[in-house]
């Protein structure tokens, strides 16, 4: 059975609305995965039903996981939530992360190419006031209203066309060659070639870290 039926809210008697059982399970797998519950966790729960729906994926972790690849551009509470309903990883080579600093992601079917950027809209934070208003603590009312705000005060979307390069699709590595300098292996393309050598790339452009004691390294 799909995971993802057509999510719905309810509102009881109470006036208060509600969620399905299926958004809140959804929403309990990823903070047990992320460690606690927060406004990126809820949004990127949403963020992934509204955009597997877009391109048509409705099982990722079953039926439909070798279709599904995504790109996500912030490295906040919203992304272990998009990896923990899409199954998407990096050690999977199914997600990759575009350091664009937005809260963003892509969603691409990969059998039918059909591909949807979706992108949380910034005034989302000043709505969920609206639904609210007696919660003080802007994160618990965030929390809450993005469980019950309407897809399209959320997010929006784009479809888009995306190239992904067989050296960075799923399977085994399609290349390994050694560094000419520091002697290190490099996979999947990810060298330079100057001067007829193959070099990577943190010997070219520079190491994000710094060596304390170079002989005792190796």
């Amino acid at each position: 059975m799909p995971i993802f039926p057509k999510r719905t809210v309810e509102r009881g008697d109470d006036g208060v609305k509600t969620v399905t059982a299926d958004f809140e399970s959804l929403l309990n797998a990823s903070v047990t995965v992320h460690g606690h519950l927060c406004p990126g966790q809820v949004l990127g729960v949403r963020m992934a039903m509204y955009g597997l729906g877009r391109i048509g994926v409705q099982d990722p972790k079953g039926a439909d996981r070798k279709k599904l690849y995504l790109f996500v551009e912030i490295d906040r509470c919203a992304t272990d939530a998009l990896q923990s309903v899409t199954g998407c990883s990096l050690g999977h080579r199914t997600m990759r992360f575009i350091d664009y600093g937005k809260m963003a992601a892509t969603f691409v079917n990969l059998e039918s190419g059909k591909a949807v950027r979706v992108v949380a809209r910034e005034d989302a934070r000043e709505k969920a006031k609206e639904y609210f208003p007696e919660r003080e603590n802007k994160y618990d009312c965030q929390c809450e209203a993005y469980k019950v705000m309407p897809d399209e005060e959320l997010f929006y979307h784009e479809e888009v066309t995306v190239n992904i390069e067989p050296q960075d699709m799923p399977g085994r590595p399609l290349s390994r060659v050694q560094c000419a300098s520091c002697g290190e292996s490099v996979q999947d393309m990810r060298e330079i070639r100057e001067n007829g050598r193959f070099l990577c790339r943190s010997c070219v452009h520079g190491r994000y870290y710094r060596l304390e004691n170079a002989a005792l390294s190796k």
